[in-house]
């Protein structure tokens, strides 16, 4: 059973895999030719030829290239970002049959861990490009995560969580919901597993009980106000979207309820989301082609810089068209964030100065998963169809290793250009 047939029949019960890209109602980001001139103009000035001495044209550039849409939009993409490393990356050999459902890299090697709607978790090597390891299982793996480098867990259709042995291939039952798992977590912080599931539950494991068949390893378990769709950790903060737009806080080491309760400030179905690597806040992305950034600090000062931006947005057939955002990973060392969406691009963004920085050419299907590795060197891409317009001809799922570029990721602070000192006439 495939993703597409397996979706008609959970029809009652598993979501749908993604919503139809649809009509924007704004014009998607782009570069306007008046930017580039201006750009061309500047690039063709003499090297020894400073801003200062020409304020006017200094003025023109820095409007145009800092200017921010009305609706939030963050500038196009900044020029001379990339410097190279302009392909879609390696691909890897034996990759799954099926919709890719999550890529996660080792927080302790650059192993990568894929799950798929093919029944299978791939243990991959990307040095050797080839997978060390495929776990089977009973039916289509939503999730996957890294405990470390030799063992890990699995989020199942058939409502089952497992630890995987990297040693010697094996797999053992963690515990079960009531209906599908959707989301997997390791928490480094407490030593726990945390689960979601359609079951409108997210339960915490302690995998040290693990044992054969035996399910007597369950911590806790919260009720959710609607089917998780995406979870994420950051220390002890963890964050729960669910269906109808739902957000809860959770701290790891008081669960017995959330922290917060939030709507999210999109308007349509959370796809994912994502806490920052400095624990401060947490980005969520949507089907309608738009990211919120937000953080857990309720004060009024940090409410004034929370925002949210459209992106994946094509013109296509005279029409503007929004694309699902399916996944967001933050850079380790800098703080970006790459996004990847159903317009099968990947796009590089600057959170903290609301910039693009750069724009990977485009996919040969939707993008349905995205990592960063450990130090930020590679960035593991899943071209996968998500079925957002139906069961149709597509391309092969395929998976790509992309080495990152530190002109594409590292952040870019607004320029101050200083007036040139003014020169005193002499007195005669």
């Amino acid at each position: 059973m495939n993703q597409a047939s397996l979706s008609s029949s959970f029809s009652s019960t598993i979501p749908r895999i993604a919503a139809s890209p649809c009509p924007a109602k704004s014009p998607p980001v782009e570069i306007s030719n008046t930017i580039l001139l201006l750009f061309l103009l500047r690039s063709l000035l003499p090297r020894d030829l400073a801003f200062e001495s020409h304020p006017s044209l200094a003025k023109s550039i820095v409007a145009a290239a800092m200017s921010t849409a009305p609706t939030g939009d963050p500038p196009s993409l900044v020029p001379g970002a990339g410097g190279g490393g302009m392909g879609l990356g390696k691909e890897l050999r034996d990759p799954p049959s099926d919709g890719v459902s999550s890529i996660r890299f080792s927080k302790h090697s650059d192993r990568l861990l894929v799950s798929s709607w093919d029944k299978t978790v791939r243990l991959y090597d990307p040095e050797a490009n080839a997978p060390r390891w495929v776990f089977m299982h009973a039916a289509p793996v939503l999730d996957c995560c890294f405990h470390d480098d030799f063992s890990g867990f699995s989020a199942s259709g058939d409502n089952t969580v497992r630890r995987l042995a990297y040693s010697t291939g094996g797999n053992d039952i963690l515990g079960r919901h009531d209906a599908p798992a959707r989301c997997v977590e390791y928490s480094y912080s407490t030593g726990q597993v945390i689960t979601g599931s359609w079951d409108k539950t997210i339960k915490c494991w302690d995998p040290r009980g693990v044992s054969g068949t035996s399910y007597h390893t369950l911590v806790g378990t919260q009720n959710q106000p609607e089917r998780v769709y995406s979870l994420s950790l950051s220390g002890y903060n963890l964050v729960v979207a669910t269906a109808g737009r739902h957000v809860n806080v959770y701290d790891l080491r008081s669960m017995s309820r959330p922290e917060q309760q939030r709507e999210s400030p999109l308007k349509f179905q959370t796809r994912c989301v994502q806490c920052y690597p400095n624990g401060i806040g947490f980005a969520l992305a949507s089907v309608e082609g738009r990211v919120a950034m937000e953080f857990f600090d309720q004060s009024e000062y940090a409410s004034s810089k929370k925002y949210s931006f459209k992106c994946h947005r094509l013109s296509e057939d005279g029409r503007n068209m929004a694309y699902p955002v399916n996944a967001i990973s933050f850079h380790p060392v800098y703080g970006t964030f790459a996004t990847g969406g159903c317009d099968g691009f990947v796009s590089f963004w600057d959170g903290d100065n609301k910039r693009k920085l750069f724009q990977v050419p485009r996919y040969p299907s939707s993008i349905s998963a995205l990592s960063f590795s450990r130090d930020g060197r590679l960035l593991a891409v899943a071209s996968s169809y998500t079925f957002e317009e139906g069961d149709k001809p597509h391309p092969p799922d395929a998976i790509f290793i992309r080495d990152v570029n530190e002109g594409e990721v590292k952040p870019r602070p607004k320029i101050t250009f200083i007036a040139p000192p003014s020169v005193a006439t002499p007195s005669v």
